[in-house]
């Protein structure tokens, strides 16, 4: 057994926090890239609070069965209401609208570089988590054919 299956996967928690950080601390401007429009702010601050409405519903929807690893608890059920009857990681979806919304807000191309990133790497996170939520709960495969969405909803 390899340190990712015996684990909870700690590895992608602190990759996600890195690249949330390098978003949060890249700088607005870099290499002589140019910022971006002034109407990029009030775009970024709905994006950004749609990902925050659409990441609390998913924390909020999870209750009981919410870890920060994608490793379900042991006692995990499988929630496929509320949200997750939308999207089948909302939570992703939330963190990276509000990092896009974020970057846009700022008018920072660096920030939104590294968005897309985050974007990448939550779709990696989430098909790993899948494979163990389909380990775990048999119905996640049909599941997945109902909410076709995995980290957005199209």
């Amino acid at each position: 057994m390899t340190t990712e299956q015996q684990g909870r996967g700690e590895g992608w928690v602190a990759g996600q926090i890195a690249i949330l950080a390098a978003i949060a601390l890249a700088p607005p401007e870099l290499g002589g890239l140019p910022r971006l429009p002034n109407w990029c702010l009030p775009i970024g601050l709905i994006i950004g609070l749609a990902g925050g409405a659409i990441g609390l519903a998913g924390i909020r929807g999870l209750g009981q069965n919410l870890t920060p690893f994608p490793k379900p608890k042991e006692d995990a059920t499988l929630i496929q209401s509320g949200i997750y009857s939308v999207v089948r990681h909302p939570i992703y979806a939330g963190l990276f609208l509000a990092a896009l919304g974020f970057g846009l807000a700022r008018r920072s191309i660096p920030s939104l570089v590294l968005s897309v990133l985050l974007g990448i790497f939550f779709d990696q996170k989430a098909r790993r988590e899948e494979r163990w939520l389909i380990a775990k709960f048999p119905e996640y495969q049909s599941y997945t054919a109902k909410v076709r969405g995995r980290i957005m909803p199209f």
